[in-house]
């Protein structure tokens, strides 16, 4: 499984609180990618401009890979005490890093923005 596939799980747990409809394919992607039933404990962060936007932590590997993700991309988002719900213009030019904590150490992944900034 790539890490582009991880991120755009987590783009798309955010775009689905933007849109206000629920459109991950949860049985679908697990069908594909079986280790997204693994339990994983991770963090998504937020960058806008460089500086952190919000994040969000497991406090243990609980869930699923797959519900983390979701669960971790919509409270970096939208839960963080740290900052004001993010706005759809801000999504559109942030940066998302997500974490995974595995046995073998943390795994980092960035994806760029939907828009490039000019």
């Amino acid at each position: 499984m790539s890490q582009s596939v991880l991120l755009n799980i987590a783009r798309s747990s955010i775009e689905e609180v933007l849109q206000a409809q629920e459109t991950i394919k949860r049985i679908e992607l697990l069908e594909t990618y079986p280790l997204l039933e693994q339990i994983v404990a991770t963090q998504v962060t937020l960058y806008l401009n460089g500086k952190a936007r919000g994040s969000s932590r497991s406090e243990g590997a609980e869930r699923s890979l797959l519900e983390e993700i979701i669960r971790n991309a919509k409270r970096a988002a939208f839960e963080d005490p740290s900052f004001l719900p993010i706005s759809t213009s801000e999504y559109l030019h942030a940066v998302i890093e997500l974490t995974l904590f595995t046995a073998d150490g943390p795994i980092s992944h960035r994806d760029d923005p939907i828009l490039k900034e000019t």
